[in-house]
């Protein structure tokens, strides 16, 4: 099944599309995503679809459905988001016969910001706690966790037993990752979690003619509300107070904000560091990686990757 869905092709992606009831024009081209395979399909009513190809293995059905349940909510409560679309029996995920899920979304305008100004930020804030109010109240319990144990240790576990490195590196690197594990477990007790978007950057955001649109929920996850605020900040909290306050404000208008898992926010940089890394290794037998990250795996990568978590150690225990 691996082996079809790196050699997905155009005629196989519109074969699939029309199996599962949506005849085609025969217009479909390649759009870009590592972790899946996302193409532009225009049906033969002259729509045009955008159809995602879930990578075999990463997620069960029950997950990407949970996915599926959480947008149809977001899209109900009027919250703007890019839900999938039914296919003519009303199911919202096919199957090609390889054996590889498929889903159909539809089309949206709009342009990724460069930056954000301090009214984005309440807008922004606004948005995300009424995500929260939606994922908070679904039932969702097949989507992943985001913790200590899941990003930190287990992708600790999979760079030990993949990546080429230096004895001295490696045991610097493990004892880096246990020591911002340890802090974050102690950190991690006390915070609620609810089911996030997990991604929210500015790359998945779009601005179009009717305002913000969240996208790609697809690493939606079990993780502390401000999983879904860090990431969207210009820089440390502690350098863009007026932005983390205007988001912050934005969120409290709508929902409850524990300001206390502010000092999760360094303990999350550093697990998305080495999940990153773990990613990358454990998707090396797709083609696409080799080309795109050509100096991964080098001795002066890892020694660079020692080094921010080093530095993010440091910042984890001035609080």
């Amino acid at each position: 099944m691996t082996t079809d869905f790196f050699t997905l092709t155009p005629l196989r992606v519109l074969s699939a599309v029309e199996q599962a009831g949506h005849a085609t024009t025969g217009l479909c081209y390649s759009l870009n995503s590592f972790e899946n395979r996302v193409y532009e399909v225009e049906l033969e009513d002259r729509r045009r679809v955008v159809a995602k190809f879930y990578r075999p293995g990463r997620w069960s059905r029950e997950t990407i459905l949970d996915e599926h349940r959480l947008l149809a909510a977001l899209e109900a409560a009027e919250i703007p988001t890019c839900a999938p679309m039914t296919f003519p029996d009303g199911a919202s995920l096919h199957a090609t016969p390889e054996g590889i899920w498929f889903a159909l979304f539809p089309r949206i305008g709009g342009r990724s910001p460069d930056e954000l100004t301090v009214d984005d930020y309440v807008q922004l804030g606004r948005l995300i706690a009424r995500i929260h109010n939606v994922s908070a109240s679904a039932s969702l319990g097949h989507r992943p966790v985001l913790s200590p144990r899941t990003y930190g240790l287990d992708s600790l576990e999979l760079i030990l037993s993949k990546a080429q490195m230096s004895s001295v590196v490696k045991e610097r690197y493990a004892q880096a990752i246990l020591r911002i594990v340890a802090l974050g477990d102690e950190l991690w007790r006390e915070t609620e979690t609810i089911v996030t978007h997990g991604d929210c950057h500015r790359g998945n955001l779009l601005r179009g003619r009717n305002g913000w649109l969240f996208l790609d929920f697809d690493d939606s996850a079990w993780a502390p509300a401000v999983q879904d605020a860090w990431l969207l900040l210009p820089s440390r909290p502690r350098d863009c107070p007026l932005e983390l306050d205007a988001l912050l404000a934005g969120y409290e208008e709508f929902r409850r904000f524990d300001r206390r898992s502010l000092r999760l926010i360094e303990v999350l940089r550093a697990l998305r560091y080495v999940r990153y890394a773990a990613w990358i290794l454990s998707r090396w037998d797709d083609p696409a990686f080799p080309r795109a990250f050509p100096q991964f795996g080098t001795e002066v990568y890892w020694e660079a990757g020692l080094r921010d978590l080093m530095e993010q150690v440091g910042q984890i225990e001035m609080g």
